[in-house]
């Protein structure tokens, strides 16, 4: 039978599709490497990958190996990380995933103390729009993540903890045009840039709704940090939950516009993992640390209570 080594060989050669960058990932030479392929073909009695003048590419049974070994693999680094978590948390890695929203304040939050009651631990954090990290979670490249739940609650293969919602809002820079316009309607609304986040289907065509637009937004960025600046220093407004922007708007540095709440609707935040699977110390440490800072947060009532 094959070993992990020979599979991570494989999997690092199919990722690089090229002998002497995959080589150089595993620390290999070029033909330790080669040899150590020809011999998980010969043990699986099949050829792996073609040769040609620009690197590799994988056969049939190439890809079916790859994504067993990728599985394996994932699994053994779980089984690594489970078996180093338990005592007291002193070593291990933790594969976090983030919405653009949770990670612009809630993320950043809960990690802060995860790593002060627990500095010898990793964190990797990805963060990415719903759909790419559901994909991560059940390639087993995340144990969990912290995003938009509404395109996700009817998937078995997850389970869903929703979180506290929060009013949607509309947010500028303080001394933006439309705040000195009484009751701005849709069509002062829409004559200036709107930007977002990549947004569920369900708000998607809410805001098309009540565009005077074809297409509402002009600028889409899942960098959240990077929205802020850019409303902060131009005309462009842009969408989130009360929860990212209520900091700014108390501080002076963002404001939101006076418009219906009804119009908005609420965020909705969820804690997400594999249905059926239970979570590594590390994992239950970080759902602890979020649902802690969940609960203690609460929005300012400017207008903009949560529900």
């Amino acid at each position: 039978m094959s070993d992990l080594r020979q599979l991570r060989h494989f999997v690092a050669l199919a990722e690089h599709g090229n002998f002497a960058r995959a080589a150089d990932a595993v620390h290999l030479s070029q033909p330790a490497l080669s040899r150590s392929i020809q011999a998980l073909e010969a043990q699986l009695d099949c050829r792996l990958l073609d040769r040609h003048s620009r690197g590799i590419a994988l056969t049939t049974h190439g890809e079916l190996v790859l994504e067993h070994a990728q599985r394996l693999l994932a699994g053994s680094r779980e089984l690594k990380n489970a078996v180093s978590q338990l005592d007291n948390l002193e070593a291990g890695e933790l594969r976090l995933g983030s919405g653009p929203y949770p990670a612009a304040r809630l993320i950043p939050n809960a990690i802060g103390r995860m790593a002060k009651r627990y500095p010898r631990v990793r964190i990797k954090l990805q963060i990415n729009n719903w759909l790419e990290l559901r994909d991560l979670l059940l390639d087993d490249a995340l144990e969990l993540f912290v995003a938009d739940s509404r395109e996700l609650l009817d998937d078995p293969q997850l389970k869903v903890e929703p979180l506290r919602p929060y009013q949607g809002v509309i947010f500028c820079r303080p001394e933006h045009p439309l705040l000195q316009v009484a009751k701005p309607g849709l069509a002062d609304l829409f004559e200036y840039p709107m930007a977002s986040t990549q947004l569920p289907q369900e708000v998607r065509k809410a805001l098309q709704a009540i565009s005077v637009r074809e297409e509402p937004l002009s600028i889409q960025c899942d960098n959240f940090m990077v929205l802020k600046t850019l409303v902060a220093s131009s005309d462009v407004l842009s969408l989130a939950p009360w929860d990212v922007v209520a900091a700014d708007v108390q501080a002076g540095r963002l404001a939101c516009l006076p418009l219906p709440a009804v119009m908005m609707g609420y965020s909705a935040y969820a804690l997400i993992s594999r249905a059926g699977r239970s979570l590594s110390p590390a994992a239950q440490a970080i759902r602890t640390e979020i649902l802690q800072d969940d609960q203690l947060f609460e929005a300012v009532s400017d207008g903009f209570p949560s529900p």
